[in-house]
């Protein structure tokens, strides 16, 4: 697609200042943008590379001074950069052709929309239900009993287990497993016997599931998943976790059994939590948080065991002095000792 900056700018609800007859056909970052691209400044540390960007044009904030081409300015460029990917990118790279392919299974019990999309190889069970619009690509499995909502993208090799339901408008990518047992077994003598995962998982509207991510159906109930949450790759969360509205978990997190996160919450790469705690709405845990017991609302977090952010950098720092305390700790002791040798009565002071 190629537009005017003109055009660009209308659409972008963005203030024009240059020439809005030049094309563009693009997007790219502030140091590889070329001409004919679009870039942007969304943070002032790449203010610096401003001067010698080789973009046709730079979103930018109002306020920017020398920009050296012409500026779309708008009070939210990085949300104008992402709407000016979906301008110049509107489809996705891959997508199953209109209709049903002559290589995927349907049950016959199932209901499926007459404008959705079954890729290659695709498997419907039974009593499952796909909505409108909705799309399923190559190799991906929908349980018996499944739903699917509308506007729906399976990437390929998705997996949604028996029982699951699933909103509308949610994009799950490659490789995901939802609604598959939970970890839980009974010692039983020497081994361990199975317990029976019967519950199923909800997954509400407008969420994305990054790939190689895995939610567990519950031992019994519901494993929830809120309206418009964000789950990035390779995140584990196990049976009967209930996670709030608009929360974001970034990639390798593993939240465990019976876990209620609050809404808005932000959970970093690799952070790891414990069973049966509560994170309350707004909280915030670092990268690598070690979650052992339930955390307020609102609150930062960090560190293992998690604590308070202020309190873990606090930590962090103290501990980073520690390699040269010992060493002053260790030359006191000696003056000490040396002391204690000369002082009367002392090592020093004993006949020979």
């Amino acid at each position: 697609m190629e537009l005017t900056l003109a055009e660009l700018a209308r659409r972008l609800g963005a203030e024009l200042r240059g020439d809005g007859s030049i094309v563009v056909h693009g997007v790219a970052g502030i140091r590889e943008a070329g001409p004919g691209l679009v870039t942007f400044l969304a943070n002032r540390r790449y203010e610096e590379f401003l001067a010698g960007t080789r973009a046709s044009a730079v979103i930018v904030p109002p306020g920017t001074a020398q920009v050296p081409v012409a500026a779309l300015i708008t009070p939210e460029p990085y949300l104008a950069f992402v709407e000016s990917l979906r301008i110049f990118d509107p489809g996705m790279e891959e997508t199953a052709l209109p209709g049903v392919h002559p290589s995927a299974v349907i049950d016959p019990a199932a209901e499926v929309d007459p404008t959705a999309r079954i890729g290659p190889f695709a498997v419907v069970g039974p009593g499952a239900r796909i909505g409108a619009r909705s799309v399923l690509m190559a190799g991906t499995y929908l349980g018996p009993a499944a739903r699917l909502g509308t506007d729906c993208v399976l990437y390929p090799r998705v997996t949604v287990r028996k029982e699951t339901e699933i909103g509308d408008r949610v994009v799950i990518h490659a490789g995901a497993v939802i609604g598959d047992d939970g970890f839980g077994f009974a010692p039983d003598g020497d081994g361990y016997r199975k317990i029976p995962q019967v519950g199923h998982v909800i997954i509400g509207d407008d969420c994305e599931i990054g790939a190689n991510t895995t939610i567990d159906r519950a031992t019994i109930g519901v494993t929830r998943i809120g309206r418009g949450c964000r789950i990035d790759n390779l995140v584990m969360i196990a049976h009967g976790v209930d996670v709030g509205d608009n929360t974001v978990i970034c990639a390798q997190t593993g939240i465990s059994g019976s876990v209620r996160v609050g809404r808005h919450v932000v959970i970093g790469g690799q952070a790891g939590v414990t069973g049966h705690v509560t994170i309350g709405d707004g909280a915030r845990i670092g990268a690598q948080g070690g979650v052992t017991k339930s955390i307020p609302e609102g609150e930062s977090w960090s560190g293992y065991p998690a604590r308070r952010h202020l309190r873990a950098s606090r930590g962090y720092a103290a501990l980073r002095e520690l390699p040269e305390a010992l060493k002053r700790l260790r030359q006191l002791e000696r003056r000490l000792l040396a002391l204690e040798e000369r002082a009367p009565g002392g090592g020093g002071d004993q006949p020979a």
